[in-house]
């Protein structure tokens, strides 16, 4: 890993709100809720505009895992907006990276939040995703019969 980075500088992503990113939780909770940029729709977008900062300094063996995301969301997102997303590098401690994040379309205040990444070896993350996956297929001993 090699940090080019001090803290306070920006990366910026611009993206159009499409009627997929509406708050829309399906058949389980009566359909659509708002024709707007869902929370969920929106956290996914902070977390690319921060791993524009990873994308440049993990080495080609390594790559970031997200740690924390926090959202605020204060105004609503339509359908066709431009949302403009920014990033500002808040640290690095060690290999975790922290991001504070604000969306605005226009001069509209949309949401603020951070984002937390820890930049690690390909090899270190698949060797732990299988470990999980094989505790998680190992069935639980039975239980004792008092």
């Amino acid at each position: 890993m090699t940090n080019p980075f001090q803290p306070s500088a920006t990366k910026t992503h611009t993206y159009l709100v499409q009627p997929q990113d509406f708050a829309d939780f399906g058949s389980i909770a009566g359909g659509l809720v708002h024709q707007v940029l869902s929370t969920f729709a929106l956290g996914r977008e902070m977390e690319w505009v921060a791993r524009l900062f990873v994308l440049e300094m993990k080495d080609a063996d390594e790559e970031g895992i997200g740690t924390e995301l926090a959202i605020r969301h204060y105004a609503p997102a339509f359908g066709g907006e431009t949302v403009v997303l920014t990033a500002t590098f808040d640290a690095l401690d060690g290999p975790a990276l922290r991001c504070a994040v604000e969306a605005r379309v226009g001069a509209r205040l949309v949401a603020t939040g951070h984002t937390g990444q820890r930049i690690v070896s390909r090899a270190w993350l698949a060797a732990r995703f299988a470990a999980l996956q094989a505790k998680a297929a190992d069935p639980a001993p039975p239980e004792p019969n008092h």
